[in-house]
């Protein structure tokens, strides 16, 4: 608990001192990931294979989107949140987000519950198409709703491509 508290204080720091980008606004992203899940307990494993729609919809500089993992183990997340961009300069963007889904766990680890809540980041380059190559480390856990909450990290390799320069 206390390295949540250190990483939320280190965000809202990052917030404060971070250079605005121009004031275009940003496209829509189809966002691909892959990774692995357990990464950072002593658990079990897995390939992880992500998607996402991050909307262009501003709702005060907090974005909407939506999207899904699948593991190797056949374990399902679908989950839909909020997330925010803050820029470092024209090339880094620091990407802190929330979402809450449902999970099955296929042949993969029993999160206790089928409601899960997913928190973190995404550090990523962006480059001048405004396509983004980044890293991304998440949370799942159940937040105590169910019986047990073993809960799970991943860190996956993402590459974000603005939407519209999939239809010029």
């Amino acid at each position: 608990m206390k390295t949540l508290r250190k990483l939320t204080l280190a965000l809202i720091a990052m917030m404060i001192i971070a250079v605005p980008v121009a004031a275009d606004e940003e496209p829509a992203f189809i966002a691909l990931g892959a990774g692995a899940t357990g990464v950072i307990a002593d658990r079990t494993q897995g390939a992880a294979f992500n998607l996402e729609y991050r909307s262009d919809i501003d709702l005060w500089k907090i974005r909407p989107f939506v999207g899904g993992f699948a593991t190797s183990d056949a374990s399902l997340y679908g989950y839909f949140g909020f997330l925010m961009d803050i820029y470092f300069g024209r090339r880094w963007v620091l990407t802190p987000n929330t979402a809450v889904g449902a999970y099955t766990e296929g042949d993969g680890q029993d999160l206790g519950h089928v409601i899960e809540f997913r928190s973190g980041f995404e550090l990523a380059y962006r480059f001048d198409d405004r396509s983004r190559l980044g890293v991304a480390i998440h949370h799942l856990s159940n937040a105590g709703i169910g019986s047990d909450n073993p809960g799970t990290e991943t860190a996956l390799l993402y590459y974000s491509i603005p939407l519209n320069s999939l239809f010029d």
